[in-house]
């Protein structure tokens, strides 16, 4: 069962039904159709998020194509016992490096790319730990449904930077971390990618 508000749930279905629709369908009348479910996809968006009714609408008219979820990728890197995370400038909280992963673009080489982009520090994708539904592992609501793919990462060199998402990299012991980016990680996630790290025969956890 999904954690989030079942308007959420409801709305991320509705918009991905218009999304097809309006992707496939030829029929002036469906596509009136299918833009008016959109249009009220916005609307229950809107008034439950507390968020502009424009600002929503033209997030979701900027999708195109089939309506998947997206893949958000994080690596997952330990060094004496502590973990890497970096800050982020959007929300000033911290969190595992990682991102969107691009077009073309294997996981392993996303999540290399990502954390070296964020951090500065250069690293070898090693042991895939968890596949995630955004929606069902305790994060706040997002318009948008996705997965979250954790890496274990070792190190191979680098040194601590910033760039343009994110002010600092540092490593935290579990006992001591800071105010985390919510959106992007969770005490209780950055807890069980330790746990599944010290137990390296265990598979890869899913959903």
């Amino acid at each position: 069962m999904s954690d989030h508000p079942d308007w959420l749930i409801w709305a991320q279905k509705l918009d991905a039904l218009a999304q097809a629709g309006l992707t496939y369908t030829r029929n002036p009348f469906d596509l009136e159709r299918y833009n008016k479910i959109r249009e009220l996809t916005s609307e229950i968006l809107s008034l439950y998020s507390h968020t502009a009714y424009s600002e929503i609408k033209s997030l979701l008219d900027s999708q195109a194509g089939y309506a998947t979820p997206k893949i958000d990728i994080r690596g997952v890197i330990i060094k004496d016992e502590k973990i890497l995370l970096v800050k982020e400038l959007m929300d000033g909280g911290w969190t595992m490096p990682g991102g969107w992963v691009d077009v073309d673009e294997p996981p392993s080489h996303a999540v290399e790319r990502e954390v070296w982009e964020e951090s500065g520090y250069h690293v070898k994708a090693s042991r895939l730990l968890a596949v995630y539904d955004r929606n069902r592992h305790g994060f706040p609501p997002y318009i948008f449904h996705s997965y979250k793919i954790y890496f274990l990462c070792d190190l191979v060199g680098g040194e601590p930077t910033t760039s343009i998402e994110t002010g600092g990299a540092e490593f935290f012991a579990i006992d001591d971390l800071p105010p985390l980016s919510l959106p992007r990680t969770t005490p209780e996630v950055i807890q069980r990618m330790l746990d599944l790290v010290h137990r390296p025969d265990a598979p890869a956890e899913f959903d």
